[in-house]
């Protein structure tokens, strides 16, 4: 299927790793040139700016002028059809909700809500002045499936939804779809790596990591985690214009981990 994405141009925040640079590898293949953003290379999108479908912006996304600025070279290079907010990140808080600063909630809430809401905010003048686009987020099943192991990051992601929800609902009539995609547990070095969710929770209770995250995947129904690219294929479809009457919707992808209507 041809989903329409050659010669389009789109950002992608978060996108030297994990989830972000599979989102990029995917819209490269695509045909997309993709005005990349996070705050260091990897060797891996390093090769993909070599290949030349792709600009690499180190940016700081927790800044408030971070995002303008990531945007701003999309511009500067031609304009902006998709925008994909990937950045974010977790902490797991086995200690409990008491153990959350008023430290930890600014910075879970700026780089998990208000970085993708910085983002759009820049974004937005450039899709309408094109005549529509898309704006992709990665949410979370913790959106609507509070875990007291990850409470701040799930309330930020509640959040993050409903403001999708919400300006949807604003920008539709200006052909600009907003969708939101919901993983569980991702094979990513933000569950799996050193001082992910995993390594965080052997050390509160003596389990082994491995231990840990066979648990997690075993509550999913397939009895694995999500891939990168499978989430990165989402993002393509709800990226193309064939999916155009596709707005204000959350997609989950969770293996069966939510089993609630």
């Amino acid at each position: 299927m041809d989903l329409h994405l050659s010669g389009k141009s789109a950002v992608v925040t978060g996108a030297s790793k994990g989830i972000g640079l599979a989102i990029v590898r995917g819209l490269v293949e695509e045909g997309v040139h993709v005005v990349a953003g996070a705050r260091t290379a990897s060797p891996e999108i390093t090769a993909l700016v070599d290949g030349g479908g792709v600009d690499f912006v180190s940016v700081d996304l927790s800044d408030p002028d971070g995002p303008s600025r990531l945007v701003q070279r999309a511009v500067e290079r031609g304009g902006l059809d998709i925008l994909v907010n990937n950045v974010g990140a977790v902490t797991a808080r086995p200690e409990g909700s008491g153990s959350v600063s008023d430290a930890d909630w600014e910075q879970t809430l700026n780089l998990t809500l208000l970085a993708a809401v910085r983002t759009i905010r820049a974004a937005l003048p450039e899709l309408v002045r094109r005549g529509g686009g898309s704006i992709v987020t990665i949410n979370s099943v913790n959106a609507t499936l509070p875990d007291p192991l990850v409470i701040d990051y799930s309330a930020a992601k509640a959040a993050l939804g409903n403001f999708s929800k919400s300006l949807s609902k604003e920008v539709g009539a200006s052909r600009v779809r907003v969708n939101t995609i919901s993983p569980g547990p991702v094979a990513t070095a933000l569950w799996l790596g050193e001082h992910g969710v995993a390594e965080a929770v052997s050390q509160a209770s003596g389990r082994a990591p491995a231990d840990v995250a066979a648990a997690a995947a075993a509550a999913s129904v397939t009895g694995r985690f999500t891939t990168p690219d499978e989430v990165a294929d989402l993002v393509l479809v709800l990226a193309s214009d064939r999916f155009g009457n596709v707005t204000g919707a959350d997609i989950r992808i969770d293996g069966g981990l939510v089993q609630t209507l």
